[in-house]
């Protein structure tokens, strides 16, 4: 661009047509591009020759369909409305389309996610979480919850149950299957299994240990032993379960010799040091009681909708599910057959740690009701020594009372008042024969009527 400014009128008269004086946006500088000039003609123009210029128009405001004048912020706003309105008109088309159309949504949700993250001035979560892929190679790395979405084609609210920041909301256990990933929310087991490969959060936690560990071991060729391989994600549903519920074993068998010991010294011991360690087993028991019942109660579920199970065996498959007939649908017959396959072992393996969640979720409710027993039991012996204490305290209150009628006596006398019974030398111990006789018969007919009553 090149600007020429109207120094003087000649020279606004030599250059064009006279034309009224612009506003200050306009009126300031003419500005215009030059076109490539033979050479005799750009020396002519250096030497001072004239270049007649085309008349210049100032820009006229485009119009609403009011007739008024639109501003650029208004345009703005119009085009992204109607960006977002062709975007909804695609995803509504491509619905039906497969897992194409899903991804491509996904990616654009995403997408829009992160401008939405941007213009808001918040900073986008970032996870560090560690990759093991279906070979075993085990990478750590940091991924945005954007590239995430993109990468494993879930939604937004999907990452709910598998963000390390919710845990406090997300405390109970869950498997949720989507198209292209499934994930894994079992305790501080947080991860995300897709076709061939795993994402860990929370890889420090005991749970993170524990399954990082044993899924590398069934990862290694060495101990296949040369038989079938199950699939990568199913994998990772086998080692996410196993891990959990040995973790829930172990814990058990840590706490029931604890509760044996404490149940056969407790009859004989009731100290406070007992007592105290009674109450933390039986609060480690309700803790482990509750943990195995969720988790049976979500392998229960999973196994009570076979929907779910089927969009696990066709994960990775050129195979679709119909949501009316729940009837799979393949292209390759032989894929089809490996998926009902798979769907026996899913529910066999499913089953299998289902008895054994059963069988731990059982076991600590024995224990915690032989210890919900036992401190009955406490109470009752309590009891029964506060009523004997109580029986006590009644006796030296009867006598009490009864020793008091007698000082009641003896204080009427210590009055120092004339009553002819000081000059009697027998008058003494005829008043002190019968305060003790009184005494005794009165508690003698206190206790009488005390029994009569079932009080004592």
């Amino acid at each position: 661009m090149a600007s020429v400014p109207l120094s003087s009128p000649s020279q606004a008269g030599l250059l064009g047509p006279p034309f009224p004086l612009l506003p200050p946006p306009f009126g300031a500088c003419l500005r215009y591009r030059l076109p490539r000039l033979p050479t005799g003609l750009s020396s002519s123009v250096r030497k001072g020759g004239l270049l007649p210029l085309p008349l210049l128009v100032p820009p006229r405001a485009a119009g609403g369909k009011d007739g008024r004048a639109v501003t650029k912020e208004e345009l703005e706003e119009e085009e992204e409305e109607f960006e977002v309105t062709k975007e909804g008109e695609e995803v509504n088309q491509e619905t039906g389309g497969g897992s194409g159309a899903t991804k491509e949504a996904a990616a654009r949700g995403s997408g829009r996610f992160a401008a939405d993250y941007v213009s808001l001035g918040v900073r986008e979560p970032v996870y560090e979480v560690i990759e093991v892929r279906s070979n075993g190679r085990m990478s750590t790395k940091k991924i945005s919850r954007r590239q995430l979405l993109k990468s494993s084609g879930l939604r937004l609210r999907d990452t709910r149950s598998v963000d390390p920041s919710l845990w406090l909301m997300n405390s109970m256990p869950s498997l949720l299957v989507r198209e292209q990933a499934i994930l894994l929310n079992l305790g501080s087991l947080r991860a995300i299994a897709m076709y061939a490969r795993v994402l860990i959060f929370n890889y420090n936690s005991p749970g993170g240990k524990a399954f990082l560990g044993l899924l590398l071991s069934r990862l290694n060729p060495r101990n296949i032993n040369g038989g079938p391989a199950m699939p990568f994600q199913l994998e990772v549903v086998e080692a996410a379960l196993l891990s959990r519920i040995q973790r829930l074993e172990q814990r058990l068998m840590k706490i029931e010799p604890h509760v044996a010991t404490l149940l056969e010294v407790l009859p004989n011991r009731l100290t406070a040091d007992v007592l105290e360690q009674l109450r933390l087993s039986k609060q480690a028991l309700v803790e482990l009681g509750s943990r195995a019942g969720d988790l049976k109660q979500m392998l229960i579920d999973l196994l009570d909708d076979p929907h779910e199970i089927r969009r696990i065996c066709i994960m990775g498959r050129n195979c679709t599910l119909d949501r009316l007939s729940d009837i799979v649908e393949c292209t390759v017959p032989l894929e089809k057959q490996i998926a009902e396959e798979e769907e026996e072992e899913i529910e066999m393996l499913l089953e299998n740690y289902l008895q054994r969640c059963e069988s731990c979720h059982g076991q600590a409710e024995r224990l915690l009701n032989s210890a919900r027993e036992m401190e009955d039991s406490i109470s009752v012996n309590l009891s029964s020594r506060r009523l004997e204490v109580s029986r006590v305290e009644l006796l030296l209150q009867v006598g009490t009372f009864c020793v008091a009628i007698g000082a009641l006596i003896a204080g009427i006398f210590g009055m120092n008042l004339k009553s002819y019974l000081e000059t009697n030398a027998w008058a003494f111990w005829v008043t002190t024969g019968g305060i003790v006789v009184g005494a005794v018969a009165g508690f003698f007919v206190v206790y009488s009527y005390l029994r009569a009553r079932k009080i004592l």
